[in-house]
């Protein structure tokens, strides 16, 4: 069953009674949810109040916990490290272990398939995708030409225009895709920490300070599918703004029916289908990811 994504924006109070999240509203229970039947929850507004037993039961579920700042975006993300997975330690020396050539050839694929995601949503915004294709080819065990930044230089551009400058504090098209990412950062971050990887352990992300690097490793290839959602809604209406119905139409996303080895399943039961395979990578320097497809 897919886990439902469930998104607080206004002044709560959360707590806990028989396994139950109950969800409070100016003194009166307004809302209430099996707390195993949460994949990801979004606390998005400052008045949010929300007990050490919710916080506990969800990181029992491996339910993830995002916090948003004062502009409504992901700022934080809580969750287990190691829960209903017994072999966390055995996963974690392997991990901690992988040889270098098995690192650059992961990374080599995970860069090929995000190039060619950009290439297919170029193709389907009817933009030039031809040259990202022939980059995608070009991709080197660890990609030591940087043929992902050098992609990203081209297909910006093309995408949103010759003005356009991706930038991380700013609003419009910038802060919707922040907020798209920072949600798929969430799922894969989620379903890393249920195969027993360490999502601090990464393979090309490896700032000391992020505590997510693997699943921004693993996530690099779903950029381009947020990117031709946000598209989307900046052709529908160039003065679209964060609010209910945007982060509704992002949110989508995760339960959105993608192909995966011929099938079509959630995107969130996906996720972590590629975690799975990311595992075995580890133990299989010859063994590629699998990647799901966009269903149109």
């Amino acid at each position: 069953m897919i886990k439902r994504i469930l998104d607080i924006s206004k002044p709560s109070y959360l707590h806990l009674k028989n396994k139950q999240l109950l969800i409070d509203h100016e003194g009166k229970t307004v809302g209430h949810v099996p707390v195993e039947d949460l994949g990801i929850m979004i606390l998005e507004h400052p008045a949010i109040v929300i007990t050490q037993g919710v916080i506990l039961a969800c990181q029992k579920n491996n339910v993830v916990l995002v916090f948003c700042d004062e502009r409504h975006l992901p700022y934080s993300i809580l969750l287990p490290l190691c829960e209903g997975n017994s072999l966390h330690s055995k996963v974690l020396k392997q991990q901690i272990n992988i040889s270098e050539p098995t690192k650059k050839q992961i990374w080599k694929n995970i860069v090929q398939q995000k190039i060619r995601q950009q290439a297919l949503t170029l193709k389907t915004t009817g933009k030039d995708y031809h040259e990202l294709v022939r980059m995608a080819a070009k991709v080197k065990s660890g990609d030591t030409e940087n043929m992902e930044a050098q992609a990203a230089r081209k297909y910006w551009p093309l995408l949103m225009g010759k003005g356009f400058v991706r930038d991380f504090e700013a609003d419009g098209v910038n802060a919707l895709l922040n907020y798209g990412y920072s949600i798929i950062r969430a799922m894969i971050a989620r379903a890393i920490v249920g195969t027993g990887l360490h999502p601090a352990l990464g393979l090309f992300h490896r700032n000391q300070y992020n505590g997510l690097a693997l699943a921004d490793d693993l996530m690099e290839p779903f950029r381009p599918w947020v990117d031709r959602i946000v598209y989307g809604i900046f052709q529908a209406n160039p003065k679209t703004i964060i609010d209910k119905e945007t982060k509704r139409v992002l949110l989508e996303l995760l339960a959105k029916e993608v192909l995966w080895e011929k099938r079509k399943i959630p995107f969130m039961v996906v996720s972590h289908l590629l975690a799975a395979k990311l595992k075995q990578a580890h133990q299989k320097p010859t063994l590629n990811l699998t990647w799901p497809e966009w269903i149109n």
